[in-house]
């Protein structure tokens, strides 16, 4: 903080940060540090904490905060953070809208994405500390800087209103005669507002509406804030004057001066040409490109991003257009030794992003060129003194060429350190002064010179204002198109997902359709074989020669006991085992019960089921014999083969019965045998 920031200022400065609580609870703190200016050539003035700066301290709450700014209209109210006054957008609009007028609420550490305060302060060499009170004393010293964006919910637009201070409903005369001076003194007082209006020089439009005998209301919106408006709210009979600002669509930051830190610039020339802005720390600023763009587009576009202490080229040696770039802006030229190969640039700017090559060229110029001066940038600051700009004695020494005890020395007359009499006693010249050497020459055209480029700066300056406010139209523009975007976007996703739930539906359709017509071809065989399969069958059958099966999976009791749920297994059935191998005599038995007709097999029998079955008398015929026709679990058989196969298998049983009643006859005759044996052995 500069002794001349400090002089500059008639008004106080506070600083506030949370003390205890919460702003979103009840009843928080706050600790407050006021720096009020003190004039240094007052010999009456108390001793002073800081350069030209009394420092009062306090806790205060939150009422006592706002009285505290109504009675003394600080010119600043600064804090690390907007929200710690305000719990929501809405309680911070009505402090905004509280503040006198002229009083700023400034949040010193940034706009929306603000940076810590200490790093803020330290880049600005203003003592830091964690406790509550030391962070506020550091937001008051920022702001009375300069540092900071301003928190604002209003435009630089004003309106003025001028209406009725009472009714026209009643009157103690005429009633036309009342309504008449009420009117005609609301015009009387709108001239009169336009006239101070028009003295102040400022701009502004006026809505009248006329009524009977005057005017009912006059509005004028005003191009200025409130307190450069030379009228205030007020209310005199019949006459009422409300002066309001106009109100933002949300809330934005402004900052407190435009700044234009010293940068590095990174160009890389030809069809297209690229730009990269790298601050001091190594930041990367900005990016620009332009196949279209003339130098100066590309000049103002840096101009607009920072001052340059060093433009940078890719290769060796610096193009001319680099060069004409460095001359154009007295910055020191930093080239390679050699062309920086592309994996190298690759490497470099592998945590930035970039739209093309030339970007990333021009960019990688930029960082290289901060990477072989950033031990220099250190050992600079280290040597700065706090009070001093460091980027300045850095600006000093890199691109002007000095020491830094030269550049500090500079600096300091410059703040008003050299104890002469001012620029214009500088400028003031002596008839019998000698003539001037080379030397002081030299200096004075360089002062020119200087003075020129000062002018030249302020006219850009205004150029850049006008830029400004263009983009700010441009912006909300553009987030007009973002939003409707947005909406579109949101439709055609809607839309997206109908056409593929629109899709999927028909896809159930047409498998539904191919399932309705194999179902279809079912049922009409099911039919059929339910026909077969009741009273009228012998009929059927002596039509159509076949006869129903009932179809088992396995020869299990649990496949039997299913098929018996299913559709019955009743005497004189013909019965399909699918699976015909593994069962047992229980299972066997089981299956005997139901007195099949036959028994169609899939597979070899177990030698257990096969003579139960045997004993039972029942049918036993192979799969190969008797061809089985099935549907799902329903199947017929041709009545001609199932009577072969059951012919052939009586056939077959016959022998068997014999073979088992000779093998039993004979086992007889030689037990009896053994028998009548065995007496004679044991005598």
């Amino acid at each position: 903080m500069t002794t001349r920031t400090i002089r500059a200022r008639d008004r106080p400065v506070f600083g506030v940060d949370v003390h205890s609580g919460d702003v979103r609870g009840d009843d928080p703190s706050y600790a407050l540090v006021i720096l009020d200016p003190v004039d240094e050539d007052d010999p009456d003035a108390p001793d002073a904490d800081g350069p030209m700066a009394r420092v009062t301290r306090d806790v205060v709450s939150f009422r006592k905060l706002c009285r505290l700014i109504d009675d003394r209209e600080p010119l600043y109210v600064a804090t690390d953070n907007a929200y710690e006054l305000a719990a929501d957008k809405n309680e911070l609009v009505g402090f905004l809208r509280s503040l006198p007028d002229g009083t700023r609420l400034v949040q010193v550490t940034g706009a929306e994405r603000p940076e810590p305060l200490s790093r803020v302060a330290s880049r600005h060499g203003i003592p830091y500390g964690k406790k509550p009170m030391k962070e506020a004393e550091a937001s008051a010293r920022l702001a009375a800087a300069n540092v900071g964006h301003e928190v604002t919910a209003f435009t630089d637009e004003t309106t003025v209103k001028v209406s009725r201070g009472r009714s026209t409903g009643k009157g103690g005369w005429s009633q036309d005669r009342y309504t008449r001076r009420i009117h005609g003194n609301v015009r009387k007082r709108t001239r009169q507002v336009q006239s101070e209006l028009k003295e102040a020089n400022l701009d502004f439009e006026r809505d009248v509406t006329e009524k009977y005998g005057g005017y009912a209301n006059a509005t004028f919106t005003v191009a200025a804030r409130p307190e450069e408006i030379p009228v205030s709210n007020s209310r005199a009979g019949d006459v009422r004057v409300e002066v309001e600002r106009e109100r933002r669509d949300g809330i934005e930051y402004e900052p407190l001066v435009q700044r234009r830190d010293r940068v590095i610039v990174g160009i890389d020339p030809g069809t297209t040409t690229a730009a990269a802005v790298v601050g001091l720390d190594g930041t990367v600023h900005a990016l620009y490109s332009s196949r279209t763009a003339d130098t100066a587009d590309v000049t103002e576009w840096i101009i607009e991003q920072g001052r340059p202490i060093i433009v940078a080229a890719d290769v060796e040696p610096m193009p001319e257009t680099v060069e004409k770039f460095r001359r154009s802006f007295d910055a020191a030229g930093w080239r390679p030794t050699t062309d920086l190969p592309v994996d190298e640039k690759l490497h470099r700017t592998r945590e930035a992003g970039y739209d093309n090559d030339h970007e990333r060229d021009a960019l990688a110029a930029a960082l290289y060129a901060y990477d072989d001066h950033e031990d220099q940038f250190e050992r600079v600051a280290a040597k700065t003194p706090p009070r001093l700009d460091r980027e300045a004695v850095i600006a000093g020494v890199v691109a002007g060429g000095s020491s830094v005890e030269a550049v500090v020395d500079d600096l300091s007359e410059d703040d008003g350190g050299g104890g002469g009499n001012g620029e214009d006693d500088a400028d003031e010249t002596d008839p019998t002064e000698p003539e001037r050497t080379e030397e002081e020459e030299t200096i004075r055209r360089l002062r020119d010179r200087v003075e020129r480029l000062e002018s030249h700066t302020e006219s850009l300056e205004a150029d850049l204002a006008e830029r400004d406010e263009r983009i700010e139209e441009l912006e909300g523009e553009l987030e007009e198109a973002k939003r409707e975007e947005r909406i579109e976007a949101r439709s055609r996703r809607a839309v997206s997902r109908l056409e593929r739930e629109t899709d999927r539906l028909e896809r159930e359709r047409d498998e539904a359709r191919e399932t309705v017509a194999e179902l279809k071809g079912k049922v009409e065989t099911l039919k059929e074989l339910w026909r077969l399969d009741h009273s009228n069958f012998d009929d059927v059958a002596a039509d159509q020669g076949l006869v129903s099966v009932k179809t088992v999976e396995q020869f299990t009791l649990d496949a039997l006991e299913a098929a018996d749920e299913a559709y019955g297994l009743v005497a004189g059935d013909v019965v399909y085992l699918r699976d015909a191998s593994g069962a047992g005599r229980r299972t066997a038995e089981r299956l005997a019960e139901t007195e099949p007709r036959a028994v169609i097999r899939d597979g070899n029998l177990s030698d257990v089921a096969d003579q139960v079955l045997f004993d039972h008398d029942v049918p036993v015929v192979p799969a190969d014999a008797v061809p089985v026709r099935e549907v799902d679990e329903l199947a017929v058989a041709g009545e001609t083969e199932l009577e072969a196969a059951i012919d052939d298998w009586e056939t077959r049983a016959e022998r068997r019965r014999k073979a088992e009643k000779q093998e039993h006859l004979d086992r007889i005759i030689s037990e009896h045998r053994a028998g009548r044996t065995l007496p004679e052995t044991e005598e």
